[in-house]
């Protein structure tokens, strides 16, 4: 399973260790999912997560920034899509289209379209419920 996560994903898996988006996150670096990136989202990843207001100390970011290069498919978009109203957010469906991303993983739905070719874009709880067992 390919995925691309939003920024809003990553930032709230590192503010809340314990919630959903970082359980998805957890699954990226675990290898449970394969993830996907591009240079402009490692460094809208990097640019926000250094942001004051979230107080993390740069060792941290620097260390999360590490084990997602470790583990993620960096891809090189070669088209520019103007499909969302966020500008920034038009970089993670080209890198999901480039990816053949099966889904793109956001706290912001309303900002994309329901799918983009083949990539449904989800939330963190629909992407844990695709990943985890039934019982």
């Amino acid at each position: 399973m390919r995925v691309v996560l939003d920024t809003n994903i990553v930032v709230s898996a590192m503010l809340s260790p314990a919630g959903t988006a970082a359980d998805v996150l957890r699954l990226g670096l675990h290898r449970h999912v394969q993830l996907c990136v591009s240079d402009a989202i490692l460094e809208e990843y990097e640019g926000v997560l250094r942001r004051p207001k979230f107080r993390r100390p740069p060792q941290v970011v620097s260390a999360l920034m590490k084990s997602i290069r470790a583990v993620a498919e960096k891809v090189e978009p070669t088209k520019t899509l103007s499909v969302s109203t966020d500008e920034a957010d038009n970089r993670f469906l080209e890198c999901a289209e480039t990816a053949g991303a099966d889904y793109l993983v956001t706290g912001n739905k309303q900002h994309f379209p329901d799918s983009w070719g083949r990539t449904r874009i989800i939330n963190a709880r629909q992407m844990v419920e695709l990943v985890t067992p039934k019982s």
